[in-house]
C-alpha cells in the first residue's frame, strides 16, 4: 500500500542539508513553475524503437528556454513523450518505453539528472499510518455524542489529542483565519464530508497523479473508500465547529486536496505526482503543505544511483520552488522506529512497485524524500503521555519538532479507552488511525495558527515559531520501552530543550494563538 506515514520519514541534520543543497544545484525562485504543455514536442512519437517496459522518467535541466527546447528535442529523439514541462524549476515528466531513455538523457547537454521514478510499467504510494483503520460505528457515534459536553463537538470527548496540545483552548482564542490554507498532498479528500465541506477550497484542489494537474471539479476526491488517508488528515486539520462530529486543531483555515496516490489499491505516491503537487500548491496560494506519505518506489533513494538522484533533484527543485513562493511543507518521519541519524539502516522494502531487495543504507547519504529536504518540517509522534510513539522513527538533528499521532500502548481516559487518533473518514463517517501521518497534520495545524497570527512569516519564520512555542518532555529517565516486552526500543539522544526523540518538543496550539 501508499507509503503514508506509516513509513518511516528521514529529517536532516543541518550539515546533511547543506551538502543536498549544494550537490543539486537548486534553481532560483520564479514567478510560475506551471507545466508548458503546448508544442509538437509535448505529444512526439517516438522515433527509437521501444522495446522495454513503458516508464516514467523526470529530466531535470538548466532553467533557460534554449537549453528546455533543446532537452525537449532530445527526449523526443530518444523516444520519449512530454507529460508537463515545469520550466521555471528545470523538470520534465516524460514517459518512454526505450529502456535506454535514462542514460541517454543524462549525456544530453544541459541535463542535469534523468532518471525512472518506477521500477514497474505504467498501469491503465507510500502513507505514514500505522495499522488498519478503526471505524466509528454509527451506534458507538451516537452513544458519544449523547456523552457530548456542552461547548464541546458531540465527538471531542475522544480526541485526547486536541487537550494534549492545548487545541481545544485555543479555538476559543483564535480557530485560525479563512485567509490560510493547508494543501494535503494525498490520497484525496471526501469534501462532502460535513465536517469538511465548511473548510475546503476547491480552487486551490486538484489531481496530480498523472504529474500534471487537472482541475476538473471534483478531481482531488478519493476514488472510493478505501482511499481514506487524505480525507483523515483533513479532519484532523480543520473539521469544523459546527455541531457535528469532530474537531479540527485549527477549525477556522481552509484545507485544499491535491491528489497524488496511485488510483489502484498500491495508493503509490510517485514522484512526478508530487512535483506537480508541490508546484500547483505554491502557485494557487496554499500557505502550508501536509506530507504524510514518502515518495515511491524507493524508501531511501541514495545518490549515487542515478535514477533515485533524479528523484531526489526532481522533488527537491519543487519543494523549495514551493518555498521561495512562500508555502511551509510539513512532512511525517516514518513508522519504523529508526534512529534517523544512524549512519546504518536496513531497507527491505524497496522498490515497492516491483520486487524488493534488502539493502543497508546511509540515511546521511540516502534521503528519505521530502521529509529529509532541506527546509522541510520532519515530525515525530506522540501518545497521550506525551511520550514518543512506539513506531515513530527519531533522531538527533533530524526530529524539528513532535505532534499527537496515537499510540495503541498509551490509553487515555476517554471514552472509548483509544490511543489513537480520531478524525474524519470518507462517506460521512470517523474513524481511529494511529502513525507519524497523524502526528504531521497536527504540526501543519499549529504552523497555520501561527500564520493566522503572523500573516506575513515566512516558511523559515514559521518553522522557528513551531519550535519556540513547542514543550519538550526531555529524553526519558530510564530506558526507552515503547511496547512494554521489556526490550529497549530506542536511545534518546540530547538534553531537555532539543533531542533525538522530540526535536524541539511537543507543538503547542494554545501557546501560537496567545
Amino acid at each position: 500500500m501508499a507509503h503514508l506515514r506509516s513509513r518511516r520519514g528521514l529529517a536532516l541534520a543541518v550539515p546533511v542539508v547543506l551538502s543536498l543543497t549544494a550537490s543539486l544545484g537548486l534553481v532560483p525562485a520564479a514567478a510560475s513553475a506551471a507545466p508548458l504543455t503546448t508544442g509538437a514536442t509535448q505529444a512526439t512519437q517516438a522515433t527509437r524503437s521501444a522495446d522495454g517496459p513503458n516508464l516514467a522518467y523526470v529530466v531535470n535541466t538548466r532553467t533557460d528556454h534554449r537549453t528546455i527546447e533543446s532537452v525537449q528535442r532530445a527526449v523526443a529523439r530518444n523516444g520519449g513523450t512530454i507529460i508537463a514541462t515545469y520550466d521555471r524549476i528545470g523538470v520534465l515528466v516524460v514517459h518512454s518505453a526505450n529502456p535506454d531513455f535514462g542514460a541517454a538523457m543524462r549525456a544530453v547537454r544541459g541535463v542535469q539528472s534523468a532518471g525512472a521514478t518506477r521500477t514497474a510499467p505504467l498501469s491503465a504510494a507510500g502513507t505514514t499510518d500505522e495499522g488498519a483503520v478503526q471505524v466509528l460505528s454509527k451506534a458507538a457515534a451516537a452513544k458519544a455524542e449523547q456523552r457530548a459536553t456542552a461547548g464541546q463537538e458531540p465527538l471531542e470527548a475522544d480526541q485526547w489529542d486536541l487537550r494534549t496540545i492545548g487545541a481545544d483552548k485555543a479555538a476559543a482564542i483564535n480557530p485560525g483565519s479563512r485567509s490560510v490554507t493547508v494543501g494535503i498532498i494525498d490520497t484525496g479528500v471526501d469534501d462532502t464530508h460535513p465536517d469538511i465541506a465548511p473548510n475546503f477550497s476547491a480552487s486551490q484542489s486538484a489531481d496530480c497523479v498523472s504529474g500534471k494537474a487537472d482541475t476538473t471539479y471534483g478531481a482531488w476526491r478519493p476514488v472510493d473508500a478505501d482511499h481514506y488517508h487524505g480525507t483523515h488528515v483533513a479532519g484532523e486539520i480543520a473539521a469544523a465547529r459546527n455541531g457535528i462530529g469532530v474537531a479540527g486543531v485549527a477549525p477556522g483555515v481552509k484545507v485544499a486536496s491535491i491528489t497524488v496516490a496511485q488510483p489502484d489499491a498500491t495508493q503509490l505516491f510517485y514522484p512526478e505526482s508530487v512535483v506537480c503537487a508541490f508546484v500547483f500548491a505554491a502557485d494557487h496560494g496554499v500557505e502550508i503543505t501536509n506530507n504524510s506519505y514518502y515518495v515511491d518506489p524507493w524508501l531511501y533513494n541514495c545518490m549515487d544511483d542515478p535514477d533515485q538522484r533524479a528523484i531526489v533533484d526532481a522533488v527537491n527543485r519543487a519543494q523549495l520552488y514551493a518555498q521561495r513562493k512562500g508555502t511551509l511543507n510539513v512532512a511525517a518521519a516514518g513508522n519504523t522506529n529508526d534512529d534517523l541519524d544512524s549512519h546504518a539502516l536496513t531497507d527491505d522494502s524497496s522498490p515497492d512497485d516491483s520486487t524488493a531487495t534488502t539493502r543497508t543504507v546511509d540515511p546521511h547519504e540516502c534521503f528519505d524524500v521530502p521529509t529529509q529536504l532541506p527546509g522541510v518540517v520532519t515530525v515525530s509522534a506522540v501518545g497521550v503521555n506525551n511520550t514518543k510513539s512506539y513506531y515513530s522513527s527519531y533522531g538527533q538533528g533530524v526530529i524539528d519538532v513532535a505532534g499527537p499521532g496515537g499510540d495503541k500502548y498509551q490509553i487515555p481516559d476517554t471514552p472509548s479507552k483509544n490511543g489513537r487518533i480520531l478524525s474524519t473518514l470518507p462517506n460521512d463517517q470517523y474513524g481511529f488511525l494511529q502513525g507519524t501521518s497523524m502526528a504531521s497534520p497536527h504540526v501543519a495545524a499549529v504552523a497555520a495558527l501561527l500564520k493566522s497570527a503572523h500573516p506575513h512569516a515566512t516558511p523559515a519564520q514559521l518553522l522557528a515559531l513551531l519550535k519556540a512555542e513547542a514543550d519538550n518532555p526531555g529524553c526519558p529517565a530510564g530506558p526507552y520501552d515503547g511496547n512494554g516486552d521489556g526490550v529497549v526500543d530506542a536511545t534518546c539522544v540530547g538534553g531537555k530543550h532539543v533531542n533525538g526523540f522530540y526535536g524541539a518538543g511537543v507543538v503547542d496550539a494554545l501557546r501560537a494563538v496567545k
